[in-house]
């Protein structure tokens, strides 16, 4: 099962790709760090120093401005994540975050498809106040308890 989340973002798709791989941009809108640029067939070490957490990415797939596949989680609960850019014109792009691998039959799946949805448009809004209006103030500040 996946769950799929959209945004437009007043952008184009090159600087939309470059806030995700460039490790000196990421952390004005999602993750705290990166250990390096993201790149095919890498492993990169992302940190969220608010929660206290760690944790590695493994890069499937890049397209340039077009595309980015991950894969992402623990113990064998892995899932695959891609994020696609559709360029509208030079001016805007729609992404998209689709997140595959939930079990369906988790007694849990309800509330781990609105906790993973909740997550997804979070960081779409942090990305889009960083990249259209230069806000970096904002990630970390979801409140999960």
């Amino acid at each position: 099962m996946n769950n799929l989340t959209k945004m437009k973002i007043n952008k184009p798709a090159n600087e939309v790709f470059e806030a995700f791989v460039d490790p000196s941009k990421i952390g004005n809108f999602w993750f705290s760090s990166s250990s390096e640029r993201w790149e095919e067939g890498k492993t990169i070490t992302l940190k969220y120093d608010e929660y206290n957490a760690q944790g590695d990415i493994e890069v499937m797939k890049i397209e340039e401005n077009k595309k980015i596949v991950f894969g992402w989680g623990a113990n064998g609960e892995g899932h695959i994540v891609t994020i696609t850019l559709k360029e509208l014109d030079h001016s805007s792009t729609i992404i998209e975050v689709n997140e595959e691998g939930f079990n369906e039959n988790d007694e849990e799946l309800i509330a781990q498809m609105i906790d993973n949805k909740e997550g997804w448009v979070f960081m779409l809004t942090c990305l889009k106040g960083y990249i259209e209006f230069g806000v970096n103030e904002l990630r970390g500040g979801l409140v999960k308890d």
